[in-house]
This record gives structure tokens, C-alpha cells and sequence, in this order.
């Protein structure tokens, strides 16, 4: 989203991301992964992404599907090359809560719910292109 935020602004949408962090650990992802064009804000207790219906996956099934990313060769940018982004990749697996499952939610300016998608596992994401779609639909 980050590459693509112009588009998203030219719909009349603007982008806020929540993290299961808190203020201090976003300040050091930025650090390590530049600045973003948008609000990144802190959700350290979950609370958002629980009430949302987001849920934390078992770490079992995420470590084994790490561990078959790796074999297949499908998650070769898992571990960032970069020193200062592998670091904070490394720490985030020890110290974070990197099972929680993220999503894309998208309202409209009077607050309704016009669609949303929630992560099933780490390479669930929405689609940019879907996103925009559904803009673009909502402008329509």
C-alpha cells in the first residue's frame, strides 16, 4: 500500500494501518523499513484486531509453513538481506506477536463498513488491486 497510496488518495480514501505494537516498537519499524505515507498506529493490547475478528495463528501452523516456504523456496524474502531490516525482523520473532493475523478494513467518510478482508495466514493479504476495485465501485 505503501507504493500505491497516491491511488488511494485519488478515490478520496486515506490509509491507516494499526499494529499489535506499541508506539516506541513502530517508531523502530520505521527506522528499519522507512517512513510511511500514512498513520501507522499502535494496537499493543489487540484490542482493535480482536474486536474486529482478527485472531492469532497457532504458532505450530505458522512455523510450518514457514519451514515449507523455505524448502520450496516461496518465502525467500521472509528474512530480510538488508542487516538493519533483518535485525528487526529477528527481534519482532522473539519479542512480537507475529501469529496475529492482520486484514484490510475499508469505511466509508460517514463511518459504514463498505468491505473488509481478513488475513487467513501470513500471505492472505488483500490483494492492492482489489482494493482499489472496490474503491473505484464505491465512487462509481
Amino acid at each position: 500500500m505503501r507504493k500505491r497510496v497516491n491511488e488511494i488518495e485519488k478515490e478520496g480514501f486515506q490509509i491507516i494501518a494499526i499494529a499489535p505494537s506499541n508506539g516506541k516498537y513502530i517508531c523502530q519499524f520505521t527506522e528499519a523499513f522507512g517512513e510511511f505515507p500514512f498513520v501507522i498506529a499502535g494496537d499493543p493490547k489487540r484490542e482493535a484486531y480482536r474486536g474486529m475478528g482478527h485472531y492469532t495463528m497457532p504458532k505450530w501452523k505458522l512455523l510450518g509453513q514457514a519451514a515449507i516456504g523455505f524448502i520450496t523456496r516461496k518465502m525467500d524474502g521472509f528474512i530480510p538481506k538488508e542487516q538493519k531490516k533483518k535485525d528487526f525482523v529477528l527481534k519482532s520473532m522473539k519479542t512480537q506477536d507475529v501469529y496475529i493475523q492482520g486484514g484490510t478494513w475499508i469505511y466509508d467518510d460517514s463511518g459504514k463498513l463498505i468491505w473488509h478482508h481478513i488475513d487467513q495466514s501470513p500471505e492472505d493479504h488483500a490483494k492492492i488491486d482489489s482494493v482499489i476495485d472496490v474503491l473505484k465501485k464505491h465512487n462509481a
